[in-house]
């Protein structure tokens, strides 16, 4: 539930920013550079907030499944690769704060691999309907 939960927040949270609020916003008649000051402050605060969410979910993974599932399972693989773009993202951001579209690059990647993450079953789970025992 924890895996499911944290899994929800962090992708749905990314992907509701920019197919969601900001264009909203500018629907609403909003100044274009206030648009693009909130849609980069609120963009890093979900890169953190994914950050954290992608390390409890490895954590789960790792509690059910074994260390090694990080690198030999695809959700482990996945995991690590949403590490690696927000890391990227927040890197980039720190040291080289017009790069906006490397910015934008691992921000992608985060959101495709949380997609790619969401299709996967949680761990622990086989993905079968449970048998109806006599």
């Amino acid at each position: 539930m924890l895996w499911q939960l944290a899994q929800m927040l962090w992708v749905g949270g990314l992907w509701l920013l920019h197919i969601g609020v900001l264009p909203v916003l500018g629907l609403i008649g909003l100044a274009p550079l206030l648009i693009d000051e909130l849609n980069g402050m609120l963009s890093a605060l979900l890169v953190g907030f994914a950050a954290a969410c992608v390390t409890l979910q490895a954590l789960v993974l790792v509690k059910a499944e074994g260390l090694g599932s990080l690198w030999r399972d695809i959700r482990g693989q996945l995991l690590l690769m949403a590490l690696y773009a927000c890391a990227m993202f927040c890197v980039v951001r720190i040291f080289l704060p017009e790069a906006l579209r490397w910015q934008l690059f691992s921000y992608l990647v985060l959101g495709f691999s949380g997609l790619v993450l969401v299709v996967q079953p949680a761990p622990g789970w086989s993905g079968r309907a449970c048998e109806a025992r006599p």
